[in-house]
């Protein structure tokens, strides 16, 4: 079975540090995903220290808890999460790996190109197109609501 791909991209007015470091700051994300009709109740990092390759995480979804961890990081470019469920036997059941991949686009904003990857294993496999319509949704309210995010800030208030 071939996974589960796609791309979505936006233009995120804000300078290509301050995207990258909302996108690394793991907790920070309980912030600006907070009301957008996201999965996502809540995020934790569960290692100590600046975020790295190896920073550790669990997410709390409607879905129940995913752990995950950061498993590429180049800044201000590039962050590979990978996140996993597993069956109450242990077994890995689906996997994801959601990479952000920013360019700068002037002094004032980047381009978000947002790759999604998921892999169903086992029974999981043949709900696919399901799963790929899931993750579409959830991973669009995602880099809408980064790219909102950069808007509240410079709107006054």
């Amino acid at each position: 079975m071939r996974p589960i791909e796609f791309e979505l991209e936006r233009l995120v007015r804000a300078p290509i540090d301050e995207v990258f470091a909302r996108l690394v700051d793991i907790e920070g994300h309980n912030d600006w995903l907070a009301g957008t009709g996201s999965m996502l109740k809540r995020t934790r990092q569960t290692s100590a220290g600046p975020p790295r390759v190896g920073t550790t995480f669990v997410d709390v979804t409607r879905l129940g808890t995913t752990p995950g961890e950061i498993v590429e990081l180049e800044a201000p470019t590039l962050v590979v999460f990978h996140w996993w469920e597993r069956s109450a036997g242990g077994r890995t059941t689906i996997e994801g790996w959601p990479s952000y991949h920013l360019r700068s686009s002037g002094d004032d904003a980047t381009t978000v190109r947002h790759r999604g990857r998921l892999v169903p294993h086992g029974i999981w496999r043949l709900g696919a197109p399901l799963l790929r319509r899931i993750a579409v949704k959830e991973r669009t309210i995602t880099v809408d609501a980064l790219q909102a995010s950069f808007v509240r800030e410079s709107t006054p208030g």
